[in-house]
């Protein structure tokens, strides 16, 4: 089922996404096709600007505008370039509340050539809600903004 829902939302994203040459404007397309199909507590994306990630589109409840290099899920996926799956946000360390509602999260990093440009960022209300399925398609997700970064497709922004 899982696989099925991912497996659309890659050919809505697909079908959106290329003739799209605004990068603002494709994340949040990208972000309102994750939360229509899964009506996750909070999905979006962050940026890398300067030393922190910069609050970019999503969908959900107001989040925290910017998260250090290192700090909370975020960071540590910036700083790692790996997806990092917590089953129990309350259980990492360091970990930011933006939402007291949160108690799972996946973070995934987007690359711009061999350096993280940004991090797609999954919120559910539910204890382990994610998994490797939940890894495998977002980080196609995130190899779908890369190729577009890496095109230079949503040059406006870079």
């Amino acid at each position: 089922m899982k696989e099925r829902q991912y497996t659309s939302v890659l050919e809505k994203i697909e079908m959106i996404v290329p003739d799209d040459s605004d990068l603002i404007s494709a994340l949040s397309n990208i972000s309102a096709i994750i939360n229509e199909e899964f009506g996750f507590l909070w999905c979006g994306f962050y940026l890398v600007k300067g030393d922190s990630l910069s609050l970019g589109p999503f969908q959900g409840h107001p989040a925290c505008s910017r998260i250090p290099y290192g700090k909370g899920v975020c960071g540590k996926t910036w700083q790692s370039g790996e997806t990092i799956i917590v089953p129990d946000v309350e259980m990492f360390e360091g970990y930011i509340a933006c939402s007291s509602i949160a108690k799972s999260e996946i973070v995934v990093p987007i690359f711009n050539g061999g350096n993280v440009f940004g991090v797609i960022d999954v919120d559910s209300e539910i204890f382990s809600k994610f998994d490797q399925i939940d890894s495998v398609y977002l980080e196609k997700i995130a190899s779908i903004v890369s190729n577009l970064i890496n095109n230079k497709v949503c040059n406006n922004y870079l």
